[in-house]
């Protein structure tokens, strides 16, 4: 236990007794290193740098950005990483704010996060009476994540961040806000009191196990269907129950298509992989089995357009009740933790499983390697300026030959084509945008995922998706850590060839400033920057850099006309259909 002062009192027989103190900044520090929390993401200021000093000073990794909402999003990323809620801390108001998008993109997202803001105190706040940064922070984060507490004891400190913990962990996972009022901080208490009010979380995130009825339900619907195809969503990839996973894709013998940061929980080369044929499967499967997935917009919302006319059955495993059903009707729920659903559904098939048919296997088998041929030669063409294809077909060979590493994806066209061109071997080895789409995350991602792994990085970034965190550039030189960032600059948001509609001197929305040299910027800073104008030339320099651990940008240059509007999903874009005379 860390201690912050002594004191001096007067005994009964009038000798002086010394009494050892702490106050709340070492409780809030000694609560997370007593929960295995040994790193803290966030940007120093008032009130809580000295919170920051003090951790590092304690052995904790205090990670300091160059903005609280990439702060926030290492930690939410730590977090999915770990299954230990990743801690990002800011200052109050407009840092908390900074902030609070990461922790309402981790709840979307399941990902366990605690944002720990500082914030003015109650008295004032509740009277409004105009303190500095004064915010009433937490009804603010309430609507936006899964829990929000207020520590105003420091002798509570122990239970507050135990409750946030819990709330982080437990069931769906996601983000908690702790409201830490400046005066908690400096309030003082007996050590040795101040120790016992601490709070080790005893199993935050206890098995939730499936109804057998539900078990023998799913199988039933499973063994009578004829086409069935497996969907793995990232809360697979999340329950780590990697090796269940795989014995049950095995054992049933079904096609399985992975959601982006699922990809690599089974290898996308594996026989049963039906990624190369994602139409095909959505449209004419009969039954589908989602795991740790949800039929959200990124699935079309399991009905209309890409899934076909016929009638679909849907088995659901999710550890939230409530998800079942929520678009579609759930034949089968099975409502639990994913390991324990995965490893009772496996018991459930037995060892006579008979699979599905040839005819639908072959089906599939046919439809991928006719769509692997017809893409093969658009991933090997050697075009200058590079296109999409071209730049991440020598990408797909550089993580081939490194299936540790770690790929960061986010971009409109640099996204949507990557997930589809580059294979992944491992599980969680994909970090991308998910459930809300939500650009900036690039740069955190990748500081947590090196950080937390210990992994070299290789961070893709569309020009514009890089604009939202390109500062932390800085932070990664900072810290020297392993990562390589690849800007793919076509010079604009989905293309750089808009133009003004009126003539006029500016701009068009959409276009940036012609052949930026972003990779001068890594240079400014100590890194490593390159640029590359050829498949050839971006192959050697990401190889390298992946080699050398050293902290690289290359400035990827990418035909201003190689984008599409939107990427894939233009379709949720209106157009207007109105012109003006």
């Amino acid at each position: 236990m860390s201690a912050s002062a002594e004191s001096v009192d007067t005994d009964s027989g009038g000798g002086e007794v010394t009494r050892e103190l702490t106050d709340g900044f070492h409780l809030v520090i000694d609560a997370l290193k007593l929960n295995g929390i040994e790193t803290i993401y966030g940007v120093p200021g008032i009130p809580i740098t000295d919170l920051g000093r003090l951790a590092q000073a304690e052995g904790m990794r205090v990670i300091s950005f160059r903005h609280e909402q990439n702060a926030g999003n290492a930690a939410a990323i730590a977090g999915y990483l770990t299954q230990k809620p990743g801690i990002c801390l800011t200052v109050s108001a407009p840092g908390f704010l900074n902030g609070l998008t990461a922790l309402a993109n981790a709840t979307t997202n399941c990902f366990p996060m605690i944002l720990i803001s500082g914030s003015s105190e109650r008295e004032i706040v509740d009277l409004q009476q105009g303190d500095y940064e004064e915010m009433d922070q937490l009804a603010i984060a309430k609507p936006l994540c899964k829990a929000a507490y207020r520590v105003l004891h420091a002798n509570d400190i122990g239970i507050g961040v135990a409750r946030a913990i819990r709330a982080a962990c437990s069931g769906r996972p996601g983000g908690v806000y702790l409201d830490l009022p400046a005066q908690l901080l400096a309030q003082t208490l007996d050590a040795e009191a101040g120790w016992m009010s601490l709070v080790e979380v005893v199993d935050p995130a206890p098995r939730q196990i499936p109804a057998p009825d539900a078990i023998a339900r799913a199988v039933e619907v499973l063994s009578s269907s004829e086409r069935p195809l497996i969907i793995l969503g990232k809360g697979a990839a999340y329950a780590q129950a990697d090796e269940d996973i795989r014995m049950l894709v095995e054992r049933s013998g079904f096609p399985y298509l992975p959601m982006s940061m699922a990809k690599g929980l089974l290898p996308d080369t594996h026989a049963q992989s039906a990624g190369p044929a994602r139409s095909l499967v959505l449209r004419d499967s009969d039954t589908v089995l989602m795991i740790g997935a949800r039929l959200n917009w990124l699935l079309s919302h399991g009905k209309g357009r890409g899934w076909g006319d016929a009638p679909k059955r849907f088995v659901q495993i999710d550890i939230e009740p409530r998800e079942m059903d929520s678009n579609v009707e759930i034949a089968a729920p099975i409502v639990g933790d994913i390991g324990s659903c995965v490893s009772m559904l496996y018991d459930a098939m037995g060892d006579g499983w008979s699979g599905p048919s040839r005819e639908w296997i072959d089906a599939v088998n046919a439809r991928k390697l006719a769509n692997l041929a017809r893409m093969a030669p658009r991933l090997q063409n050697n075009n200058v300026p590079m296109d999409f294809h071209g730049a991440l077909g020598a990408l797909r060979t550089v993580v081939r030959e490194h299936p540790d590493a770690i790929l960061v994806n986010e971009g409109a066209n640099t996204l949507d084509f990557a997930r589809s061109i580059i294979d992944m071997y491992q599980p969680r080895k994909r970090l991308d945008v998910g459930t809300w789409g939500v650009m900036g995350i690039g740069m955190g991602f990748a500081v947590a995922a090196a950080i937390e792994t210990g992994k070299p990085v290789l961070a893709v970034e569309g020009d514009s998706a890089f604009g939202f965190s390109g500062m932390e550039i800085e932070t990664i030189c900072r810290y020297d850590l392993p990562v390589c960032v690849v800007v793919f600059n076509n010079n604009g948001i989905y293309r750089g060839t808009d133009v003004n509609p009126t003539g006029g001197p500016d701009a068009a929305t959409t276009v940036f400033v012609k052949d930026s040299r972003y990779d001068r910027m890594m240079e400014a800073f100590g890194g490593v920057g390159v640029y590359a104008t050829t498949p050839d030339e971006l192959s050697r320099a990401t190889k390298a850099a992946m080699d050398s651990g050293r902290p690289t940008l290359i400035n990827a240059v990418i035909d201003e006309k190689a984008g599409t509007e939107s990427g894939r999903i233009g379709n949720l874009n209106p157009q207007s259909v109105v012109s003006r005379p």
